[in-house]
């Protein structure tokens, strides 16, 4: 399953700070995840305050 970042991010950083993979980067106005990078381990939705991340 994929991970995707949507409009409810607040621009916290707790996905990219956890992300074992560092597969999450600051986006324009979201932060954004690498899909090739990306172990699809939940640990960004795990930490997500907005719940702002959701499965693809």
């Amino acid at each position: 399953m994929a991970y995707k970042i949507t409009d409810a991010c607040t621009m916290c950083s707790s996905c990219a700070e956890e992300c074992p993979a560092n597969a999450i980067s600051e986006g324009k106005n979201t932060y954004v995840i690498d899909k090739d990078a990306c172990t699809e381990c939940g640990t960004c939705v795990d930490v997500c305050p907005a719940e702002a991340i959701v499965e693809v």
